[in-house]
């Protein structure tokens, strides 16, 4: 590849990392702070990598302003390892073993799957024909004996972010965050645990975030894994075994680069920003590009959208892909679940990332538009 072309990284993740963050691990991947070694070879017992494992805690506390009451451990095996972590810690809370699930797309079905080998899973309301929107939660059917209460607070492949956070009473409420972690502020104490896959908004794949209130800790079944278990791995510092290191190390850098950049208040104006510039265009193409996903359940992080119809023409699919390629913007393809275009906004997209593809798409509408 040439080494001056700027190619546009509209994957849903791994996701585009910011440049300031590439350069700095570029310029420390031979030589950490003078030590001589490269950061990928450094060890996981020592004072240089303690420092980097705090100073993300730390950085993550201030962004978040996470309360003291709330521990912050960073494990491995992604999102979709947090699918049995969090029954695996939580069930045991009460002794009916039961989760109640709000299921709006592909991955919180997902994660109330995984759930039934441990747990009585309630779907709190009727399965959708289609995942377009959240449910009005004035239908749900709570379960007054369930040990959480889980939701997944974007849905990458569908394109369904809440725009709320659920009233579950005094329940334990448990959310998945992978896909929109940090780019809005988020009331941490109304939840009992948050979780979130780095390799979107936050870094690289391999580590995730894990958020969880002290008194939920300790109820864990004899059946989990110890990697997996949120009281030891609190009590060690996310140490008990050999962490992700370079992953933690470039989400050290993510986060500072969001700090310096403003904090989750400016990402959340930019992610305002740049979905309604995809939005706008969608909406005024007279159906030439189709949303699926009712307005007040799009996702600002992942813009799904048709072609020519609801259900799509793959011919002028491919043809907008191909020369969106052409024009150096790729992995602008939808899941292969559904299909069509799926342009992924997070933090680290720029305001001038997100112009180029608002003009391809209006060009390829004029040009194909009967």
């Amino acid at each position: 590849m040439d080494a001056q072309k700027h190619v546009t990284n509209f994957g849903a993740g791994p996701a585009k990392l910011p440049h300031s963050v590439l350069l700095e691990a570029q310029k420390e991947l031979l030589d950490y702070k003078g030590l001589g070694i490269s950061v990928l070879e450094m060890s996981h017992r020592t004072s240089d990598f303690s420092k980097i494992i705090r100073t993300a805690e730390n950085l993550l506390r201030e962004l978040l302003n996470i309360p003291d009451n709330y521990k912050v451990i960073f494990l491995q095996g992604g999102g979709s390892g947090q699918f049995s972590a969090v029954p695996l810690n939580l069930i045991g809370l009460k002794e009916a073993r039961i989760a109640d699930y709000v299921v709006t797309g592909g991955w919180s079905a997902k994660a109330a799957k995984e759930a039934e080998k441990y747990a009585k899973v309630n779907l709190v309301h009727p399965k959708l024909s289609s995942y377009t929107k959240v449910p009005d939660p004035s239908a749900w059917n709570l379960n007054p004996d369930a040990s959480y209460v889980y939701y997944c607070a974007n849905e990458t492949v569908h394109g369904v972010e809440f725009d709320f956070v659920p009233d579950v009473g005094k329940a334990v409420l448990v959310c998945d965050m992978s896909s929109n972690f940090l780019s809005r502020p988020v009331d941490v104490s109304k939840f009992g645990v948050i979780f979130a896959g780095a390799q979107k908004n936050i870094g690289t794949a391999g580590v995730t975030a894990v958020i969880v209130r002290e008194d939920l800790l300790g109820f864990t079944l004899k059946e989990c894994p110890i990697a997996l278990d949120y009281k030891t791995q609190s009590e060690n510092a996310s140490l008990y075994n050999t962490p992700p290191c370079f992953s933690v190390y470039i989400m050290g850098l993510v986060l500072e680069w969001i700090k310096n950049n403003g904090g989750v208040v400016a990402m959340d104006k930019l992610s305002q920003t740049k979905s309604q510039m995809i939005y706008d265009i969608i909406d005024n193409s007279n159906g030439f590009y189709v949303c699926p996903v009712e307005r007040k359940n799009r996702s600002r992080m992942n813009v799904p959208f048709r072609i020519g119809s609801i259900k799509g023409d793959e011919a002028l699919e491919k043809k907008f892909l191909d020369k969106a390629v052409e024009y150096n913007m790729i992995s602008l393809k939808g899941h292969r679940s559904v299909g069509g275009i799926r342009a992924s906004l997070y933090n680290a997209l720029t305001i001038e990332d997100v112009q180029k593809l608002s003009a391809h798409m209006k060009s390829f509408m004029e040009m194909h538009q009967s």
